[in-house]
């Protein structure tokens, strides 16, 4: 028998909500100091714009040493326990920071918050508890509640720095690491196991697979350059936008900017899933990022100029973020899922760290055009990567209960189930008695699939 609904089921749905208020939450507690640290850094002794940058990014580096081995612990371990353990040790670090009183003090619990790298964990755990056809929805959904947390952060990290200052906000991260913590465990769905035989293949193996997949690697390199380019903006936009606004109102740009984008970029989302336009439309996106920066560099003494190019950048940032989690789904081997995501978040939080203590090396000798230029540059290698890039295969999911049958049995079925045209991946799953097909939908034999699955439910 072979399932195959058209909708999201309730666990889905729970399971994208939650996770998403995870990531939100978290990422809040990342974001909320972009805002106000650049000009807060400026009265704290001994400090430059690099050890600024550093202090910004340096939670990159961390979570990027970090994600590889969060990730194959999600495989074997579970994701939950994990996820866990990242939260439990972003609190640390956030109370590190919020007690420091010197930059390098602020840089170590920083330092802490990125050590606690759950991101991969929690875009596996996603992927296990969404069905392939329903992934891009559920990742969409995480990467706007990114962006939901990037407004959030923009428009209250001034106004909570008034309240209680940066210490406080830093303790404030401590606490919603903790409110993540409780959503996990009192939202979030138990996930399927989905342990193959096939698992039992050394680490090196899986990696070797992951790192020599040209595919995967454009994806992975592509969004360390879209968090470099994140990171470094925020390294310099807030003393721009000091020159023009008081730093209590900057949120008169940040807000319709963001809400701006979000509502172009779903409908957008929409479309490209309908028509199978991924590539045009990722090609596109990264043009915007070429011309947002370019603009930005030439546009940074017009407040209306700024707005422009920051909605350019925006609407191509939360794009982007939306689509490669979810064209990496689609691409890696399902058994090898949390370790790709692993790489996938490592190159993710890399971006960030080079973003950050780059973005403060160049504006400190070179000044703060000079960013947004090396940063259109970069874009626009990309831009040529994407461009040569080979177009994504859409393929959505089927289940098919195979009952209970021993390992031999699992070895021929699954190559006969390959041999099945459209049938692009087979993981079948010895103790659920199930096997979980990726199908292309517009080639798949289903004459055949259903000769094979009568077969095996004699």
């Amino acid at each position: 028998m072979m399932t195959d609904n058209e909708s999201m089921t309730v666990i889905e749905q729970r399971a994208a909500f939650a996770l998403a208020g995870i990531l939100s939450t978290r990422m809040l507690g990342l974001f909320i100091i972009l805002p106000v640290f650049a000009l807060y850094a400026r009265t704290l002794p001994n400090v430059t714009p690099t050890l600024v940058g550093l202090a910004i990014g340096i939670y990159g580096l961390t979570q990027a040493l970090f994600q590889i081995p969060f990730g194959i612990l999600s495989d074997r371990w579970g994701r939950k326990p994990v996820i866990t353990l990242g939260l439990l040790i972003f609190a640390v670090g956030g109370l590190t920071a919020a007690l420091s009183s010197s930059i390098v003090g602020i840089i170590i619990g920083r330092a802490l918050q990125g050590l606690g790298a759950i991101s991969s964990s929690i875009l596996a755990l996603t992927a296990d508890l969404t069905r392939e056809e329903h992934r891009t929805k559920a990742m969409a959904f995480l990467g706007s509640s990114m962006g939901i947390s990037f407004m959030l952060a923009l428009i209250i990290g001034p106004v909570l720095n008034q309240w209680i200052g940066i210490p406080g906000i830093f303790a404030l991260t401590a606490l919603l690491s903790l409110i993540a913590l409780a959503v996990l465990h009192f939202m979030v769905p138990q996930p399927v196991t989905k342990q193959s035989h096939q698992h039992a293949e050394p680490i090196r193996v899986q990696f070797k697979k992951i790192l020599t997949n040209t595919q995967l690697l454009r994806l992975n390199i592509g969004v360390l350059l879209l968090h470099l380019f994140l990171t470094s903006l925020f390294v310099v936009l807030p003393i721009v936008l000091k020159a023009k606004l008081d730093l209590e109102h900057h949120w008169q740009v940040y807000v319709p900017v963001l809400v701006s984008s979000f509502l172009i970029i779903v409908p957008v989302i929409i479309y490209t899933e309908k028509r199978h336009l991924s590539k045009p439309v990722f090609v596109s996106a990264i043009t915007l990022l070429v011309l947002g920066m370019l603009g930005l560099s030439y546009l940074d003494n017009s407040l209306g100029g700024i707005m422009g190019m920051l909605l350019l950048f925006f609407i191509a940032f939360n794009l982007l973020e939306a689509s490669l989690p979810s064209l990496l789904s689609k691409i890696a081997p399902a058994e090898y899922k949390g370790a790709a995501m692993g790489v996938y978040s490592t190159a993710q939080f890399l971006g960030a760290f080079l973003g950050g203590f780059g973005g403060g090396w160049i504006q400190h000798h070179y000044g703060i055009e000079s960013v947004f230029i090396v940063d259109a540059a970069l874009a626009t290698i990309w831009l040529m990567l994407a461009i040569t890039a080979k177009n994504p295969r859409y393929l959505s999911s089927h289940l098919l209960n195979v009952g209970q049958i021993n390992k031999q049995q699992a070895n021929h079925l699954s190559h006969c189930l390959t041999q099945v045209p459209g049938v692009a991946e087979v993981v079948i799953i010895l103790e659920e008695g199930v096997a979980y097909l990726k199908v292309d939908r517009q080639v798949l034999d289903m004459t055949a699939l259903n000769v094979i699955s009568n077969y095996i439910t004699k």
